[in-house]
């Protein structure tokens, strides 16, 4: 008789805080293949991922600390850190 293991759950590192938490819990930055910056809030997009909490707090001390840019490889304009903020915020409510 076979035992059935757990499943595995993924985990990935919020750039705000730093904890490790199950990956379906965080919000995926992305940057796609044509360098373009955007949320990616299913996950299922192609491209070079970052991941962040839910909330605001965390996205503030990540871009602060310019923890998108390193990640994504790339940099990013103030503008597009402005549609982020706004489409995390309005996602809270």
């Amino acid at each position: 008789m076979q035992v059935q293991r757990p499943k595995k759950i993924p985990t990935r590192r919020c750039l705000g805080c730093n904890e490790h938490f199950p990956k379906l819990t965080l919000i995926r930055v992305l940057r796609t293949k044509d360098g373009e910056v955007v949320l990616d809030l299913t996950g299922k997009m192609s491209g070079r991922g970052a991941y962040i909490c839910k909330s605001l707090s965390c996205f503030k001390k990540a871009r602060k600390a310019r923890r998108f840019e390193t990640a994504l490889e790339c940099a990013i304009p103030d503008e597009v850190y402005a549609r982020m903020e706004e489409e995390l915020s309005v996602g809270k409510e």
